[in-house]
């Protein structure tokens, strides 16, 4: 349980290693780092981002290095690029339930979803 976030890489068919990635707590319009982390091969964390014990209700932001990810590759993107950081805000109201944000990618388009 706890809170966990995946990234799939849909331009190239794969997880999104190496994206980097900010985790925020918010308060309306305020934001505190939380922290900061690469993906790992498999385009995820290499731990929970809260586990059930720590996470608390409230709202958050994940924040996806889109643009550097695909400059890394190689990929030749427009400047300015089409995305350059995808920013998420949630919610949290279940701390006994796994909240998973995963984030489907390419240079044009992202989508998310509230995943198990």
């Amino acid at each position: 349980m706890g809170l966990s976030t995946h990234v799939l890489d849909t331009m190239h068919g794969g997880p999104a290693a190496g994206m980097e990635v900010a985790l925020y707590t918010t308060d309306g319009e305020a934001a505190t780092l939380v922290k900061r982390f690469t993906l790992n091969s498999d385009g995820r964390s290499d731990g929970p981002l809260y586990d059930n014990n720590s996470l608390k209700v409230g709202t958050y932001r994940l924040v996806f290095d889109v643009a550097g990810y695909f400059k890394a590759l190689g990929v030749k993107l427009p400047e300015p690029n089409f995305l350059n950081k995808v920013s998420l805000d949630f919610g949290v109201a279940h701390t006994d339930q796994h909240y998973h944000v995963p984030l489907l990618v390419s240079p044009w388009s992202y989508s998310t979803y509230r995943g198990s």
